[in-house]
């Protein structure tokens, strides 16, 4: 069974010298973007697509209000746009970010809110709401390579997610990634898109070799209608990075993708990276577990729009030899921080990429400050363990198992930081805000009056979040 995806092409220039500096998009390159918008959407359906109710459910990326990481607010604007033009009745922007974000704060700061109160669009955040009780059930088994099943095998899905699952045929349910690298999952498009239904509590667990598995047993419980993938810009080296690097990390893709099939789009966008299903492991798993539509492999799908071949993809011409661009962090830490890893294990996935991606940010956009140690990993030479001196942070369950009781009884409690899970992001978080003397309000770009409200309006609200503790930097809290 063949899977159609549209990709377009913008002709207007970025125009931009530098990335470093995240600036909103010039006019003529918003009127095309509204134009392409209203094309591809036309081109899947258009008005036909709206279902019973009426009503348009809208999941960005808003994973974080780092410049680069979320769907740009202009191609959000086109999408309720488009769909207000078609009279559909009501229209949602719903978000879950990423651990130790707000998402009410997060859609503020990158302009979500203002879209929504200019379009009347309606805002859910997800962080917000009651929950239901699923399970993670993809994988009963270890791996071939040995690897055990879930730690957690359950997880809770906000509400308004547990009414498109049991409503499917009455809400139109578009999905709108941002074409992204991803240092820990490959690429981050439709279907990682959808890592942000389950509440921040149930992702730090698993969050290692299991990944891949979770995520596809997200997309077993929902898929959506439409994904449109906003690759204005693309990213290389990974999903979230210091801004100083965003000259080595962002590229002016210009081009929208579109399909009826998340499969089919994510492979599509893989392609533009390079890479294939078989280098995305949670795309290969999607196609084993029947969740592809009958897409088997790229020549199942058939690209229309501005390409119409999958070697005009991988062989772009801007790709280094290897022939596809890097997923993995870019190679930039600071040399005053100490770094002892496990032998046995040390998962990129989690406590490996995890805490360096927050070190690396911190160091190079904060001056973040160093001087201590951070210990992952399963499997450490005693050796290594024993030389550890002042201040140290261990991250992931596995090495607090093994060296946490002896670091502490030899560095003393005040000078050991534990983040458990495989990826407690707010641990890690408040544990390097502390270390680096990094003031966690530098890191929403708002006023701080704006940012303490919206931190005290969300907990009003009963938001489960984990966030940082507005103090951390001063205050050790792990």
């Amino acid at each position: 069974m063949s899977a159609a995806v549209i990709i377009k092409k913008l002709n207007t220039p970025h125009g931009q010298d530098s990335f470093t500096v995240y600036k909103a998009l010039n006019e003529e390159l918003v009127r095309e973007i509204n134009v392409t918008v209203k094309e591809i959407f036309d081109s899947l359906g258009g008005s036909s697509l709206l279902k019973e109710s009426g009503d348009v459910y809208i999941k960005p990326n808003a994973v974080d209000s780092k410049p680069y990481s979320y769907t740009r607010a202009e191609v959000i604007r086109a999408v309720i746009d488009y769909w207000k033009n078609r009279g559909a009745r009501k229209i949602f922007l719903f978000e879950n970010s990423t651990q130790a974000n707000f998402t009410r704060l997060v859609f503020r700061a990158v302009g979500y809110t203002k879209i929504c109160r200019e379009t009347g669009c309606m805002p859910i955040y997800l962080d917000e709401e009651n929950s239901t009780s699923l399970s993670f059930k993809g994988k009963t088994v270890p791996d071939k390579a040995g690897n055990p099943v879930y730690d957690l095998s359950e997880f809770a899905m906000p509400a308004t997610v547990m009414k498109l699952i049991n409503e499917r045929d009455k809400h139109l349910y578009i999905n709108v990634p941002k074409l992204k690298t991803h240092s820990m999952g490959v690429v981050t498009l439709g279907i990682k898109n959808q890592w942000g239904f389950p509440m921040q509590k149930s992702r730090g667990f698993d969050h290692n070799f299991n990944l891949h598995h979770k995520l596809t047993d997200i997309l077993g419980y929902i898929k959506p209608d439409i994904t449109l993938i906003e690759g204005i810009e693309g990213t290389i080296h990974g999903h979230y990075f210091a801004t100083a690097l965003a000259d080595q990390q962002v590229k002016p893709f210009l081009t929208l993708l579109g399909s009826a099939n998340v499969v089919a789009a994510d492979i599509a966008g893989a392609g533009i990276f390079g890479l294939t299903i078989a280098d995305v492991p949670h795309l290969k798993l999607a196609v084993e577990r029947g969740f592809s539509g009958g897409v088997k492999s790229a020549g199942d799908i058939i690209l229309s729009g501005d390409v119409t071949d999958f070697n005009d993809l991988y062989n772009n011409s801007d790709q280094p030899q290897e022939k596809h661009y890097p997923w993995d962090l870019f190679p930039e830490f600071p040399a005053d921080v100490k770094l002892v890893t496990g032998q046995e294990r040390y998962c990129p996935e989690g406590c490996r990429n995890n805490p360096l991606c927050l070190l690396q940010t911190l160091s190079l956009d904060y001056q973040g400050k160093g001087g201590w140690t951070l210990v992952a990993g399963k499997g450490h030479n005693r050796g290594d363990i024993e030389s550890i001196e002042g201040k140290a942070l261990i991250a992931g369950h596995c090495a607090i198992e093994e060296v946490a009781e002896q670091l502490k009884a030899r560095l003393g409690k005040k000078n050991v930081y534990l983040s458990g899970e495989c990826n407690n992001l707010c641990a890690t978080a408040e544990a390097m805000l502390h270390l680096m003397r990094v003031n966690p309000l530098k890191l929403i770009p708002l006023n701080n009056f704006t940012a303490s409200a919206g931190y005290l309006t969300a907990r009003l609200k009963g938001s489960c979040s984990r966030v940082p503790h507005p103090l951390s930097h001063i205050i050790k809290r792990v």
